[in-house]
């Protein structure tokens, strides 16, 4: 395949992750359902026009989908829905706490409401009960939108980003898509739009990030917030080579590894299992995730667990 402006690596991704994009005219009205779940096609993505998100340019959050998310897994939030609106309070106070906190204090604050770490005093007698954002257990009832041109506004500072995975209406995966219509681009310009631009002018929008992908339709790497671009990794099934040693062609690579680490069940998955906050020797607060032999190699020992082997 052959990349130009008109055939472009983003929509080859976005049709990865959500399946062959139909082209509505803008004059036809579409009604937008909402579904949860895995979509059956392409990598269980549901695909949504930036039209069709409902969100202001200077939101972070998809309001309106993280409220019907709160009030559907929280059975305290369902019985009084405006304790959803509470929630959302707190989440926007942390969402623009990156200014004065730090970006990876944010992430891990919000990191930890993801996972369901945290609590409100909706139970009896104002006890609290944890409240859930994203069901961590049961995949079925999240919501999956691959959405493009995901613009964000913070004062005089606009980006937009080429690909963003919302999961209930929170942004976890920003994807920078390079169509390289010259020799010179390559995935580090991607990177470098996201770890030197992106982050430091629009930090709200990585406030929930689980990690960022940068590819130019040859090869795909993925970093944390914070990490530099030369430590930026690719996610590797078989180190880009055939069982004959050959290497795949380019688009392969691209292909297989979208295909492994964008599935819904592993970015969560690595939300909530292969992230973890620390503090580096210059005593600076880091955010570290998986690389994919970890991820492999962990997930094969918890099989083998379960099914009562040998270590």
């Amino acid at each position: 395949m052959t990349f130009t402006e008109a055939n472009t690596v983003e929509a080859y991704v976005r049709d990865l992750l959500a399946g062959p994009i139909k082209t509505v005219p803008e004059n036809v009205a579409q009604e937008s359902q909402v579904t949860y779940g895995n979509n059956p096609k392409g990598i269980g993505w549901g695909y949504k026009a930036p039209t069709e998100v409902p969100r202001q340019i200077q939101e972070v959050l998809v309001e309106s989908w993280l409220r019907d998310a709160l009030i559907r897994l929280n059975p305290e939030i369902s019985a009084q829905s405006d304790r959803a609106d509470e929630v959302l309070y707190k989440l926007r106070a942390i969402v623009l706490s990156v200014r004065s906190d730090g970006l990876i204090r944010a992430n891990e604050e919000m990191t930890a409401w993801m996972r369901g770490e945290r609590s409100m005093p909706f139970g009896e007698n104002n006890q609290h009960v944890p409240v859930r954002l994203i069901d961590l257990d049961d995949l079925t009832q999240n919501q999956y939108i691959v959405t493009q041109q995901y613009t964000y506004r913070a004062g005089p500072s606009e980006r937009r980003a080429d690909l963003v995975l919302l999961v209930n209406g929170l942004p976890l995966v920003l994807i920078e898509a390079k169509t390289p219509v010259k020799k010179c681009i390559s995935w580090v310009d991607g990177a470098l739009q996201v770890n030197a631009d992106y982050e430091k002018f629009v930090p709200e929008l990585f406030v929930c990030n689980v990690f960022s992908v940068a590819t130019e339709g040859k090869e795909y790497h993925y970093g944390s917030i914070g990490l530099p671009v030369k430590d930026w990794g690719p996610w590797h099934l078989d180190e880009g080579k055939n069982p004959d040693g050959a290497h795949h062609h380019p688009l392969k690579t691209l292909k297989l590894s979208a295909e492994s680490m964008l599935r819904p069940n592993v970015v969560l998955d690595i939300l909530g299992s292969f992230t973890l906050f620390a503090t580096d020797k210059k005593k600076r607060r880091i955010k570290i995730i998986c690389r994919y032999h970890q991820y492999e190699a962990a997930n094969k020992l918890e099989e083998r667990v379960v099914a009562g082997y040998p270590k």
